[in-house]
């Protein structure tokens, strides 16, 4: 077994994605024919990454069939069912992605399960559940990075729906001002997500009327016009009312736990997840939208939002906190460190260079490989230590150290 394995990544062309922003990291002729949306890096059933220059196995996922122990060490093996437990992507939105949540694992199983005994085909488009796992997942902003992340403390809530919407929704802001728990949020949204397409229109037409009217110039105001032109007669144009919205800066990060609503708006990032693409969703698509699924997946408590750094624990090495026992993120400068950086290894891991050159070199088995920009590696368990060096900067996804 090699010590590390160029990958070979493939692009999903969802409608919502950039013409240039993959195209520009893998060093492509830009615009590309088709919007390329994501870029996955892993072991996913769906669309597993490729090797490069190996005749080990034409797939990540082929490699570690073979050989788990190796590729995954033991302890994650035992830990994941003989699964690598993170996929990595590159996300470049040019258009709002849909308002969406992800189960948790309990959640996913059954469901999986559920739909499995209904012989619902895996690719059917009123599929929840694509497969048995969760998808906690946490975003790191590659550019300026526009989201939608968890619900509004309820006053807030009260207020900008009063304001934008009182005509028409009167009769859904009124419960929502006398109540503290967390079933009313549950109410407003089916509510919301049950109106008629003539009542979605008529709230969508005055949130949009006082949106070119108001002199405040906070940036809901900006984006519910704009979620309304993309999706016409859409009610999820009216969620930065009930979401926090906010612009990561580049090197700024999210963490989605299960059951948060999100939409991510506009902008290039890293994201890493739980190895699922267990999705369900609430508006700002043409996609299946299975309101009772969404409501039994999502919390309803107002979301404490907080905007994450990476904290540098050596020269050239900064890490996201662990989040979840399936993945951790890290950012990689080599130039911060004197050129070279020593990494020791908890776990399979990917690596992705975002800029710049860099050369990965494995004391054992001895071996020496270039990573150029958009450049992509595994590196097995087995390899234990290894070197990054060269002018240009990655980012590192691993598993953390306990799994329990």
């Amino acid at each position: 077994m090699q010590a590390a394995y160029p990958l070979d990544n493939p692009i999903m062309t969802y409608a919502w994605g950039s013409h240039t922003a993959l195209a520009d990291l893998l060093g492509r002729p830009r615009p590309s024919a088709q919007p390329e949306a994501e870029l996955w890096l892993g072991a996913h059933p769906k669309a597993p990454s490729r090797l490069a220059e190996t005749a080990e196995s034409p797939s990540l996922a082929g490699l570690i069939r073979a050989d788990p122990l190796k590729t995954l060490g033991e302890r994650v093996n035992g830990a994941f069912r003989a699964r690598l437990p993170y996929l990595l992507k590159v996300l470049a939105a040019r258009e709002p992605l849909s308002i969406q949540a992800h189960p948790n694992l309990a959640q996913a199983r059954s469901g999986f399960a559920r739909e499995n005994r209904a012989a619902i085909p895996l690719d059917a488009p009123h599929r929840n559940y694509r497969d048995d796992n969760h998808k906690p997942e946490l975003i790191c902003a590659l550019t300026p990075f526009w989201a939608l992340c968890g619900f509004r403390p309820r006053q807030q809530i009260v207020r900008l729906l009063d304001t934008a919407c009182r005509d028409s929704l009167g009769h859904l802001i009124e419960p929502l001002k006398a109540a503290s728990a967390e079933q009313p949020l549950k109410a407003l949204l089916r509510g919301l997500l049950s109106l008629s397409a003539a009542e979605r229109q008529a709230a969508l037409d005055e949130a949009c009327d006082h949106c070119r009217t108001t002199r405040e110039d906070a940036a809901h105001w900006h984006w519910i016009p704009r979620l309304a032109r993309a999706y016409p007669g859409d009610g999820g144009a009216l969620a930065p009312l009930l979401l926090h919205l906010v612009c990561l800066q580049p090197g700024e990060a999210l963490h989605l736990p299960a059951g948060v609503l999100h939409a991510y708006l506009e902008g290039t990032g890293i994201e890493i997840m739980a190895n699922s693409d267990n999705v369900l969703r609430g508006g700002l698509t043409p996609k299946h939208v299975d309101l009772p699924e969404l409501l039994s997946v999502l919390e309803f408590n107002p979301f404490p939002l907080q905007i994450l750094t990476a904290r540098e624990e050596a020269d050239g090495v900064a890490a996201f906190a662990a989040v979840c026992p399936e993945f951790q993120l890290f950012r990689l400068d080599p130039t911060q460190a004197g050129g070279t950086i020593t990494l020791e290894m908890t776990g399979p891991e990917i690596l992705l260079c975002t800029a710049g050159d860099l050369s990965l070199a494995a004391p054992a088995p001895a071996q020496r490989l270039a990573v150029p920009k958009g450049g992509a590696v595994f590196v097995p368990a087995a390899t234990g230590r290894y070197h990054l060096s060269g002018n240009g900067s990655a980012y590192r996804a691993t598993v953390p150290p306990r799994t329990d």
